[in-house]
């Protein structure tokens, strides 16, 4: 039986960690990913999917009954989609850069990292403390380190902690959305220590999305749905060399979650009520569990985890109306209750000004939509904050550019949900968002 990664509830297992090198230390809902090991009886099902290099052992959900696991899947995702994976570069760890904006068809990248320099990356949040479910782990400031041109998780027996097994980990808390693509280029310098690539909420838990998980072996890695208050499960396992480079990724939609490694589908979720549907953001960790009961992933010699490139793409919202002359842009999704620009939210926003170049665009609306929980007096405030933000953030933008002669305007804010006729889903249908029409 495969051991099933479970995370803790927002009330328990709660540690601390530290903003980069601010010296203050704050205490977060992020917890590690608890592995269940008792005795549970499961069904599982046989998935006809790619191999990576040998075989999928396939998946089992947790409970059985809510829905169920998809059957043959490879090819219907990769029907839907292209799926990048890098470019050969021989001067890059992995021998591959960091695939290019035009690399995903119907996305746009919206934030890279080659994690260049000596320090953590802006936006970037190191794990520090106990994490929950097993008192005898430690993640430690130390242990997260960017040399090389990688972003390096060390553990070791560290002597600042009684010579205790202390691993990394950290949270790109500083960017977070609703949907996408995320793609991290990694691998296992060998055994040991749990190495996780997840999207983790920004509020509550759960829902949670493990799209790499070794377990702490080099043989093999699991890709895991967590879903309901009840924490149901959806297990899906690769056969893989932990310790080769790979580009794992995970492409999050409102009605599917998708499983890819090295450009190639391996999984796939596509049960709509099970997919989350709110902020989440990307974490990358190690973990030990040398106390649990029973002990896994537990090391006996210093294991790294290696991360050459992040890279992450956002569906694009441009579509063309019934006349066939305006296009709409989406901006989305801001954080609930909330007007501040994230690096997602910008970056999105510099592709407007591009294709407002690229059009000779003369004319821009922007229509700003606040939150369907929130009440109607509160959304509409929200909802033009959030336009005047992009207006600001926009202007801006195509001044650097040398854009001149653009008419700016603000539609009467909204608080409901955008639509858009003719619009994609995923550009459409999200709370929290500013609709640009540009003609």
């Amino acid at each position: 039986m495969k051991k099933r990664s479970m995370r803790e509830t927002e009330n328990e297992g709660m540690h601390w960690y530290r903003r980069d090198t601010v010296a203050a230390l704050r205490l977060t809902r992020r917890s590690s990913s608890e592995w269940v090991r008792a005795l549970i009886i499961v069904t599982c099902v046989a998935l006809s999917i790619v191999a990576v290099g040998q075989g999928v052992s396939g998946a089992s959900k947790l409970p059985t009954g809510h829905g169920s696991p998809v059957g043959p899947i490879a090819k219907k995702a990769t029907d839907r989609i292209t799926l990048p994976n890098g470019t050969v570069d021989p001067s890059e760890p992995s021998g591959q850069a960091p695939p290019g904006d035009t690399a995903m068809p119907g996305y746009h990248e919206t934030y890279v990292n080659d994690f260049t320099g000596t320090t953590i990356p802006q936006g970037w949040d190191v794990y520090t403390g106990v994490p929950g479910g097993d008192p005898g782990s430690q993640w430690a400031l130390g242990h997260v380190v960017v040399a090389d041109g990688q972003l390096q998780l060390n553990t070791f027996q560290d002597p600042a902690f009684g010579g205790e097994w202390v691993t990394g980990g950290l949270c790109q808390c500083g960017i977070e959305q609703t949907y996408g693509a995320y793609f991290v280029r990694s691998r296992a310098t060998g055994a040991g220590p749990t190495m996780v690539e997840l999207l983790w909420p920004i509020t509550g838990w759960p829902p949670e999305i493990d799209f790499s998980e070794t377990n702490g072996e080099i043989g093999s890695s699991s890709a895991t749905l967590h879903f309901t208050s009840a924490n149901s499960q959806i297990h899906n396992t690769v056969d893989v060399d932990i310790t080769q480079w790979h580009t794992w990724g995970v492409i999050w939609t409102p009605t599917s979650v998708i499983y890819t490694v090295d450009g190639r589908v391996w999984g796939e979720v596509d049960i709509p009520a099970d997919i989350p549907n709110q902020p989440m953001t990307l974490d990358l960790q190690q973990q030990t569990w040398c106390d649990a009961t029973p002990n896994f992933a537990c090391p006996t010699s210093p294991q790294s985890m290696l991360v050459d490139w992040v890279a992450e793409y956002t569906p694009k919202g441009n579509v063309t109306d019934a006349t066939g002359s305006t296009k709409i842009f989406t901006v989305r999704p801001f954080a609930k209750n909330s007007a501040l620009l994230s690096s997602g939210l910008k970056g999105q926003i510099r592709t407007l000004a591009s294709q407002i170049k690229a059009k000779s665009v003369s004319k821009v609306i922007l229509t700003g939509y606040g939150d369907s929980s929130t009440d109607t007096a509160s959304s509409r405030v929200i909802s033009r904050e959030r336009a005047l933000a992009v207006d600001r953030y926009l202007r801006q933008i195509l001044v650097n550019m040398n854009v001149v002669g653009v008419q700016l305007s603000l539609s009467e804010a909204s608080s409901q949900t955008p639509s858009t006729s003719g619009a994609t889903s995923s550009g459409a249908a999200s709370d929290g968002a500013v609709v640009a029409r540009i003609s």
